[in-house]
């Protein structure tokens, strides 16, 4: 396997592969030209996104600024919204469902570095996949970490730091993030 396919795999690789080098310098220069966008490009937006996300549905909306790592790795359903600031390090697959929501601020963060500060001094990385399920609503300044799933029709509370999964039909908060009623 070459670093891109272990990267997507989830299995330990090093960032510093020319490839991947030259897919970050290809996604964050499309992100820049997004981010300097007028509102008023709404059609040029839209078109700018679909060559940046690697599956998306109909009727999104990103607010800018936003950034990522690579972009193909990211996949969001109909009518996905994001507000202003979204970072999304897609090391790996992050897919989001229909009707995803996200305040301003949020993160979601697939990288993960050995705790070994040798090994983590080598560079090299690994990633765990986000997964979103459908009509879901993040509060501003949440960040997601790496290897989660959240159910569908959850609501996170603003604020939140999600380190573990989240089940359907709930309103979860806190740092740790965890369910504290479920919601029709």
């Amino acid at each position: 396997m070459n670093e891109k396919e272990k990267m997507i795999a989830g299995l330990d690789y090093n960032p510093s592969d020319a490839e991947l080098l030259y897919d970050r310098i290809n996604v964050k220069t499309l992100c820049q030209y997004y981010n300097q966008l007028s509102p008023k490009e709404f059609e040029t937006r839209k078109s700018n996104l679909r060559k940046i996300f690697g599956k998306i549905g109909e009727n999104p909306f990103v607010e800018p600024n936003f950034f990522c790592d690579y972009g193909y790795n990211i996949e969001v359903g109909d009518n996905f919204y994001a507000n202003h600031n979204l970072v999304i390090l897609d090391c790996t697959k992050v897919k989001m469902g229909d009707n995803v929501w996200i305040g301003p601020n949020c993160g979601f963060y697939t990288a993960t570095h050995p705790l070994n500060s040798k090994e983590r001094a080598s560079g090299i990385e690994s990633a765990k996949p986000i997964t979103v399920g459908n009509n879901v609503w993040f509060g501003g300044n949440v960040c997601v970490m790496p290897g989660v799933t959240i159910g569908d029709n959850t609501v996170i509370g603003a604020g939140s730091v999600v380190t573990k999964d989240i089940p359907s039909n709930v309103l979860a908060v806190g740092n740790p993030c965890r369910p504290i009623k479920n919601v029709e």
